[in-house]
């Protein structure tokens, strides 16, 4: 029964019609929660203020309902640990802990509506709820691949955006004691400088301060086009692959091997999302010396051998 559930919570497959229905049944939930929350701030609509009230308390059962869920069945999700490390792993986890924010606040930070919010957070994983590629994949396969030439990135924009701030207060500082009062100031005038956004609510008005100004914003132009550069080279990289791959896939008749690496997309899935992205069934996986069966919960590391058969040479067999 505790199977049957963790299926059924989790993203449906096309052919489990409850699993489906089940996704929709939250979306639902999670839309008409938001809603509610939105029109709760109209004061011309104070008159159907209970019926919300109401529609948040149903809703947010259903949250209480589907959290417990995942809890239980949380041993099903990470089958590599004990049952009790599964249900903190998932309590501590990002999808854990959003669910523990969407509930909590209703009952101890009722005043705390951007708690409240972040249950839209969770209806994001419903995009991969497609048997294929969906945008929503690409983009966290792109950050992912590319985390560290971005955290990079973004560690000389921190750099710039503390060196300019230093810079700045010490040529306005004399000039402007209360528009730059002290370092912080001038990482606010930065930071609007650096990423092009100008706010203009405090500029420099010296000589030295607004030839520092240009020589920022010349090179925020440069810091903001780092990461985008990267991410668009990522977005380019994995549609090719993805393109590959299907080509890859079509070629196993039978059975076939995979080898996973960072550039086959693979590595981090685990054997339920490759099935379902990649529309393949996979038998078993070859880890160094280990055979491990290829269970929902597994998920791929680096150098695994995938042994696996694409679904689609079967339908057309």
């Amino acid at each position: 029964m505790r199977k049957r559930i963790f299926k059924i919570i989790q993203i449906g497959s096309r052919e489990d019609f409850i699993s489906r229905a089940f996704d929709y049944f939250i979306v639902t939930a999670i839309i008409l929660n938001i809603i509610s929350l939105f029109l709760e701030t109209f004061e011309p609509l104070s008159t159907i203020f209970p019926v919300l009230k109401i529609i948040e308390v149903v809703t947010l059962l259903i949250f209480c309902v589907e959290y417990i869920l995942r809890i239980i069945t949380a041993d099903y999700l990470y089958p590599e640990v004990s049952r009790g490390k599964a249900v903190v792993k998932f309590i501590f986890s990002f999808d854990g802990i959003v669910d523990l924010l969407t509930i909590v606040p209703f009952y101890f930070f009722s005043g705390f509506i951007m708690f409240r919010m972040l249950r839209v957070v969770r209806i994001f994983r419903l995009f991969q709820i497609n048997s294929q590629f969906d945008s929503f994949h690409v983009i966290t396969a792109v950050l992912k691949t590319k985390r560290k030439q971005i955290i990079s990135s973004l560690f000389i924009i921190v750099i710039l955006m503390l060196g300019s701030s230093l810079g700045i207060y010490s040529a306005e500082h004399e000039a402007q004691p209360e528009a730059f009062s002290n370092a912080f100031s001038g990482i606010w005038w930065s930071m609007s400088t650096l990423l092009t956004v100008g706010y203009g609510d405090i500029y420099p008005i010296t000589f030295a301060g607004r030839a520092m100004a240009i020589c920022i914003a010349f090179l925020g132009v440069g810091a903001v086009a780092i990461p985008t550069g990267i991410i668009s080279a990522g977005f380019v990289e994995q549609y090719s692959k993805n393109e590959h791959s299907d080509v890859a896939l079509q070629d196993i008749r039978e059975i076939g091997e995979i080898l996973a690496t960072e550039e086959s997309g693979f590595v981090g899935l685990t054997i339920s999302e490759i099935s379902t992205q990649y529309d393949m069934q996979v038998y078993m996986i070859l880890r160094k010396e280990l055979t491990i069966v290829a269970t929902e919960g597994v998920k791929i590391e680096e150098n695994d051998i995938i042994i696996a058969k694409s679904k689609k040479m079967k339908k057309k067999r």
